[in-house]
């Protein structure tokens, strides 16, 4: 995979060396922040293919810096923290995290993971259109629209959607999705392509997300039925 810009934000010297160091080995380039203030004025500054991100931080904390990035940008958010509590885990999804890493870490699991999340944000920039009567996509600008509505997705919810609409009227099931966006099927879990599925929903229709064109197919996965 070629090189990649990345931000490590972790208040923990040791922490932010190490990763700093698995990151160049493998050929990244490398800039990091010792608190989420300092990792906003980097990301401010300059262009970035991921942000690893620490949540217990002094100064401004992960919650606060995710909360800012999406704010301005939807570069992928991988959460770095020794907090695994479910509602914690929870928390980052929702605030736009793209994953979630709990320490202590194995080395090659978390080089393995910036390398899914890096290979679907390229993917996500393929060249090309979809549009029918309701939804329109431009891949190249990641640019949605729905209803005439232009609507700002998570680079999660973008992939989610962006599989849907690649395979319209066919059933996609659990692991296929967790294989197409996570990049894998193992640290995802079906409670989690069922919570972004339900994010997508509120986000192209909030007045009426039974209403998309979205379906569950129960016990199998989910599709998009073109609308006609």
């Amino acid at each position: 995979m070629a090189a990649s810009r990345i931000l490590v934000v972790d208040d923990d010297d040791d922490i932010r060396g190490l990763v700093r160091t698995l990151l160049e080995r493998a050929g990244h380039d490398v800039v990091d922040a010792p608190d989420g203030r300092a990792g906003l004025r980097e990301l401010y500054g300059a262009s970035f293919d991921l942000v690893i991100l620490d949540v217990a931080m002094p100064v401004l904390d992960g919650w606060e810096t995710i909360e800012r990035i999406r704010e301005v940008t939807d570069v992928p958010v991988l959460m770095l923290t020794a907090r695994d509590a479910e509602p914690d885990r929870v928390r980052g999804l929702k605030g736009g995290a793209d994953d979630y890493v709990v320490k202590p870490f194995g080395r090659q699991e978390l080089v393995a993971r910036v390398d899914v999340l890096l290979r679907r944000r390229r993917s996500g920039g393929t060249q090309g259109t979809y549009a029918d009567v309701r939804l329109s996509i431009s891949f190249a600008q990641r640019a949605v629209h729905y209803d005439d509505r232009e609507v700002a997705l998570t680079p999660l919810e973008y992939g989610l959607l962006a599989a849907l609409v690649r395979h319209p009227n066919q059933v996609l099931s659990h692991d296929q999705l967790r294989e197409l966006v996570w990049g894998d099927t193992v640290a995802t879990s079906r409670d989690e392509v069922k919570l972004y599925v339900g994010y997508l929903r509120r986000k192209l229709d909030p007045d009426d997300p039974g209403n998309t064109p979205i379906e569950t197919v129960r016990g199998f996965g989910y599709r998009y039925k073109t609308p006609v």
